[in-house]
């Protein structure tokens, strides 16, 4: 029911990508791999798993979606995807341990929470993203589910100046209506931080709110990770209509 592929331009080579769902364990270890690879190697977060994974206590309750080279069968980009239903039997879900979600609770039978989202270095051009969201739309529509909410990561290496300049820059135009706002337990300092600083948006909250999505959330300071996790939700509603066009096929 994943099936779709893609023709991606890389700079050399044009590699063709598939898109699939983990339907064993070895293939949500090759998940857990990249971002391993990703998270720990790349960017230096305190993940917990052993044999170069990235493993927690929700893998087993979430589904894998899983971007491939065919040439290679290499997973280069993934997306792990809670549902209400499963999210009820991990106890909740990921984004609260972040966050107080009582203002949005009423609506988690229709929301599915998407994390862990990371593409392999060499395969960042855009068409593996693009395939992502093409695979969670698919699966949204396929449920029936109304909302996504996640954590979008801003890393924190400067000491969170660039977070809070961006939260700033972002708040007046994309911060989420009253009802849907959510508080983080760990709050980053944005008073005590520069909050001028001219900073790029990261691609992955960049294509979120282009899509139609809000912000929820001042940022929350991700020890382990060492980023600001601002919340993210996107109604199925409010998509971009050129946007739905790509992906709602």
């Amino acid at each position: 029911m994943f099936q779709k592929t893609l023709n991606q331009e890389s700079n050399q080579t044009q590699s063709r990508l598939y898109l699939s769902l983990a339907r064993t364990p070895a293939e949500v270890a090759e998940a857990q791999r990249l971002r391993y690879k990703v998270f720990a190697e790349e960017m230096g977060a305190q993940v917990s798993g052993t044999g170069g994974l990235d493993i927690d206590g929700f893998d087993d309750f979430c589904d894998h979606l899983l971007v491939r080279e065919s040439s290679t069968h290499q997973v280069i980009g993934t997306y792990r995807i809670l549902s209400p239903q499963q999210a009820s039997q991990a106890g909740g879900y990921y984004s609260a341990g972040e966050f107080d979600l009582s203002r949005i609770a009423h609506l988690f039978d229709r929301t599915v929470e998407v994390g862990r989202a990371c593409v392999h270095q060499d395969y960042r051009s855009g068409g593996t993203i693009t395939m992502l969201w093409a695979g969670l739309a698919k699966y949204m529509q396929m449920h029936h589910y109304e909302y996504m909410i996640g954590c979008a990561s801003v890393p924190m290496n400067d000491g969170g100046h660039a977070a809070a300049s961006l939260f700033n820059r972002l708040k007046d135009d994309y911060l989420s209506p009253q009802e849907y706002r959510v508080f983080p337990h760990n709050p980053l300092p944005i008073e005590a931080l520069n909050q001028e600083m001219q900073v790029a948006c990261p691609p992955l909250i960049k294509g979120y709110l282009r899509l139609g999505a809000y912000i929820c959330s001042e940022p929350a300071w991700d020890a382990y990770f060492n980023t600001a996790d601002m919340l993210v939700m996107l109604p199925l509603s409010r998509i971009n209509k050129r946007y739905a066009a790509h992906f709602l096929k």
